[in-house]
């Protein structure tokens, strides 16, 4: 069974770089055909799309927020990473990490999804 989990930080400072880890078990993120997300819900709002990573580590990221987002990863931890630059209230949002259908997808395989983290952008 595919569990995936979130960490970082749950405040955020207005201009600052948000920074989030998804560290996945039960399955390698190294696995052909296999992609990872990263999704958000604003309080109130639906959810949204920040990007994904691949199998064999290609990014793709959503047009709106692609000049802000970089998603990496660690493989021999297993992990992959989502850094949003200078965030601002309206980057609030519980933040999800998943398994997703394919490149530029939001759908989740499985409902293999993490908890999801509260992200808060205040000073």
């Amino acid at each position: 069974q595919v569990q995936l989990q979130e960490s970082g930080p749950g405040l955020v400072k207005p201009s600052q770089t948000l920074s989030l880890t998804c560290t996945v078990s039960g399955a390698s993120i190294t696995t052909d055909y296999y992609y990872w997300g990263w999704i958000r819900q604003p309080p109130g709002k639906g959810r949204e799309w920040i990007g994904n990573i691949a199998y064999s580590g290609s990014t793709y990221y959503s047009p709106s927020l692609k000049s802000r987002t970089s998603i990496s990863r660690n493989t021999s931890k297993n992990q992959f990473t989502l850094q949003l630059s200078s965030v601002t209230p309206e980057d609030t949002a519980v933040y999800y990490c998943a398994r997703v259908e394919g490149p530029y997808s939001a759908r989740v395989v499985d409902d293999n999804r993490g908890q999801g983290t509260q992200v808060t952008v205040s000073s």
